[in-house]
């Protein structure tokens, strides 16, 4: 099968990828018409079925298989990875879903066996290898996911070449190329239009742009099995908005703790101005129309693994050997990978001091300490082994004699029944790592000293026998939220958790019991089952709505994002509109001023010559009522637009209103009451003071309080109290108190763009010359108000026919308006269109004027 590449989408990488071997033709497809499947070759005409399976892609970066040659065939042997948390997911879905898993392999398979061993493993396994060329491999993950993205995911900084690898352009070029082959490997397999996608972890994170970008509407969801750091720590990566959009290119990302999703919200927010909400318990970012939402919940064991491991006659045997080994003595255990985050060294430093302290514990306590090879390699690792064996050896030789070692390491491989056996019979387990992103000990600690009926008969257990257990957990680590029973530490703080051990191994045993119930309880209720039906079906929940919009892509590269709005919302073609235009005689035609005709980021916020003189010959056509409707001061407004005699104004949102130059500027009736300016000013006053980079804007009107220049999280959090804080003081004065973007304004109730609009549309009714022609066109939330009044008045019975309506928002979002042009440059080629086809007639000063009292 031809693979559907995104080969645009590799700016960043640089160089031609090498040829990979495709996936075989033999793919399981799903019915993309009842009773027929799509894309059928040799060998798939004989498949009739007409029933349509639900299939989930899991993406990983390992499959969940080992891999072993045979000796005496030389062929590859495949088997299920039993403790892998991708296999245990499966149990979450229901029995009629069908997973495909696609991933690499841990081992190196030669170019020729590919093709044979990618059949083997779809047919036996429903497994999709990538078959990532070693060099690749070695720098996508060796190089930038385990030297760059890992130290950086778990706070460390490359300061100096000593302490962490510098960012490496090349790494991140095969990074970029690695997750293209997976995108390549899915795109084989998939159904767009019904599949789910779920990716796994840091490897990944720039996946889901190229899925989203060959299929805009893919059902696709994040999980991240590792810490996301502070803003202040992730915004140190030079590809930080590419992988920030790859992640938002999701329809759900899902983070083990509210910590990690606080941290990755703030990026949004800081580096791409995204602001999340929270509805009815869900989190969402509204991303260029989609709505990404975020996930937090920490990943669960597998019971039923757990349990038959306890059950197995070697485990039981193994608690009988470890209970006569240590007859008399309180065991505590450790079980870690050796790597710099997960502070064996300061958990052996902590035990040290707790028997320097308590002299009565010597020959009474030991520490078990498991190490788990290390994933890695590199310097880092062997320093945190090289010290980790001083350590060990420092406290031996001070506190211990021939019968007894305080510290015990087991640095080997360790099958799973042995761990098991010391989970059981170990009256405290330690988990000490300065950062990781979730860590199951805990919870298989657990597990096990709950036992099993099998396990309780094995050793001679009573089954009525009260259970428990005790754990000393690092507040750093993903699981710590979760387990309250716990007694939580700051690893760095030695005397505390040396402290915390000795309370631990102390405590009477009947709160030993009640901690252990508390945890049993949410350990066995939120298992790995829970977790992957729980995210299942948010990501569902996420994607039900991703045929009611319409889609189109935008952006180059890694920069890719997908637009989703309304199916009736579309460009304005000027075309169209000058269609309209020429057959009507009775036209009015509202525009916002910043942001619509005159940039919104633009320093000199004076129209240009263009701008003017557009202007003009539109409020020369008598046929025409032009009006200006904009938020700022009357002053600046009129001195701008000067030249423009004939053309109508309001200023602060209405507040102020006049027909031409020839009027004088009238004041809302609606609004003479301005007395709760002096309540506002200093409250206003309290927060710009309490607030660096925030500043007041004073009007005749009303206040505005700007916050775009302060910290972008402090600023969001001000704005709020503000907004409170203003409600309550202003609960019975003639006012609103509205939040924009980045501003928190007050004016007086019964102004608005709105009615600007609807008065405007009356008189034109009331002196006989109802429209035929109306258009408003504008940029911000103020705007919509004028979009929505609009809509409303024309639909007046006491107008004699329904006018030509053209709402018009600027820039492509979510809108009340049917129609979108790109930027002000589109708004005055428009309007350029519009002056070209109007009359030249001259204009007298005829028209009747907009009176406020005549309005209202």
């Amino acid at each position: 099968m031809a693979s559907r590449s995104c080969a645009n989408l590799l700016d960043l990488a640089s160089g031609n990828l090498p040829d990979i071997p495709q996936t075989p033709r033999a793919l399981p497809r799903v019915m993309t018409v009842p009773g027929i499947i799509s894309d059928l070759e040799d060998g798939d005409s004989d498949v009739t079925s007409s029933v349509c399976q639900e299939r989930k892609i899991i993406v990983t970066n390992m499959l969940p298989l080992h891999a072993k040659r045979d000796a005496e065939t030389s062929k590859w042997r495949f088997s299920l990875d039993e403790d892998s948390i991708y296999l245990h997911l499966k149990d979450g879905f229901s029995s009629e879903t069908e997973v495909i898993y696609v991933g690499s392999l841990k081992v190196d398979i030669d170019a020729g066996e590919q093709e044979e061993v990618a059949q083997k493993l779809l047919e036996d396994f429903n497994c999709v290898p990538t078959f990532l060329p070693h060099e690749l491999l070695k720098k996508f993950y060796l190089g930038f996911c385990k030297q760059q993205l890992w130290p950086l995911f778990h706070y460390m900084l490359p300061m100096c070449p000593d302490h962490g690898d510098r960012f490496d352009r090349f790494l991140w070029q095969a990074y970029v190329g690695a997750n293209k082959i997976f995108a390549d490997k899915v795109m084989e397999v998939i159904n767009p239009d019904d599949d789910y996608v779920w990716i796994h972890d840091y490897h990944l994170m720039v996946l889901p742009t190229f899925l989203r970008k060959r299929f805009n509407r893919i059902k696709l969801g994040f999980f991240l099995h590792s810490p996301f750091p502070s803003s202040e720590i992730f915004r140190t990566l030079p590809v930080r908005d590419e992988i920030l959009r790859g992640l938002l290119n999701c329809d759900l990302i899902g983070f083990h703790t509210f910590d990690y999703a606080r941290h990755f919200l703030s990026c949004c927010s800081r580096m791409l101005g995204l602001d999340y909400e929270s509805k009815r318990g869900h989190i969402g970012l509204d991303y260029f129309g989609r709505m990404v939402y975020i996930k937090i919940l920490p990943v669960g064991v597998h019971m039923g693994r757990l349990e038959s491991v306890l059950n197995l006659p070697s485990t039981a045997t193994k608690v009988k050997e470890i209970q006569k080994q240590f007859e008399g003595k309180i065991l505590i255990l450790g079980v870690d990978d050796m790597d710099i985050f997960k502070g064996i060294s300061l958990k052996l430093l902590a035990v040290e001091h707790l028997l320097k302290e308590h002299p009565d514990l010597h020959g009474k306590v030991v520490l078990v300490q498991i190490v788990n090879p290390a994933r890695g390699s590199g310097k880092d690792v062997q320093e945190a082994k090289r010290e980790t064996y001083l350590t060990a050896r420092k406290i031996n030789e001070a506190y211990g004699s021939p019968n007894y070692k305080p510290v015990i390491l087991i640095d080997r491989p360790v099958p799973r029944y042995e761990k098991s056996a010391y989970y059981a019979v170990a009256e405290c387990c330690i988990v000490n790592a300065v950062r990781d992103g979730m860590n199951l000990v805990p919870y298989k600690y657990i597990v096990c000293r709950q036992g099993t009926p099998c396990m309780d008969e094995a050793v001679g257990v009573k089954a009525d026998s009260p259970r428990t257990s005790m754990l000393v957990v690092s507040e750093f680590i993903g699981c710590s939220p979760s387990l309250s029973g716990a007694i939580r530490v700051n690893p760095w703080d030695i005397d505390a958790v040396a402290e915390a051990l000795n309370v631990a191994i102390t405590m009477p045993d009947s709160e030993k019991q009640l901690r252990h119930e508390k945890h049993y309880r949410y350990v066995s209720t939120h298992d790995v089952a829970y977790w992957a039906r729980s995210f299942s079906l948010d990501l569902e929940r996420a994607c039900k709505d991703h045929y009611s919009k319409r889609c189109w892509g935008i952006g180059l590269g890694l920069g890719f994002r997908v637009l989703s709005l309304s199916p009736s919302f579309r460009r304005l073609a000027t075309d169209h509109i000058v269609s309209a235009y020429k057959k009507t005689n009775r036209r009015a035609i509202f525009l916002d001023y910043d942001g619509t005709v005159v940039p919104e980021t633009s320093i000199i916020k004076t129209p240009s010559h263009e701008v003017i003189s557009t202007l003009k010959t539109l409020c020369s056509d008598p046929k025409n009522t032009v009006f200006i409707v904009s938020g700022r001061g009357r002053d600046p407004i009129s001195e701008w637009l000067a030249p423009c005699e004939m053309l109508g104004m309001a200023a602060e949102h209405g507040y102020f209103m006049r027909w031409n130059k020839a009027f004088e500027w009238e004041t809302s009736p609606m609004a003479a009451d301005l007395e709760w300016k002096k309540i506002v000013e200093p409250v206003m006053r309290l927060y710009t003071e309490a607030t660096d980079g925030s500043n007041i804007e004073i009007k005749e009107s009303g206040l505005v309080w700007h916050h775009l220049d302060a910290d972008p999280d402090f600023g969001s959090c001000q704005a709020k109290e503000l907004l409170d804080h203003l409600e309550n003081v202003l609960a019975n004065e003639p006012a609103v108190v509205k939040r924009g973007q980045q501003i928190v304004e007050v004016k007086p109730q019964g102004v608005s763009k709105g009615l600007v609009a609807q008065k405007v549309l009356s008189t034109m009714v009331d002196s006989g010359k109802p429209p035929d022609f109306v258009m408003c066109i504008g940029d911000d939330r103020s705007d919509e108000d004028m979009f929505e009044s609009i809509l409303s008045t024309v639909s007046n019975p006491l107008l004699p026919a329904a006018p030509e309506i053209f709402a018009c928002t600027v820039g492509q979002k979510p809108s009340k308006a049917k129609y979108y042009l790109d930027d002000p440059a589109d708004v005055l080629k428009l309007l350029q269109g519009l002056a070209t086809a109007s009359s030249l007639k001259p204009r007298h000063h005829t028209e009747v004027p907009v009176s406020f009292e005549s309005a209202v």
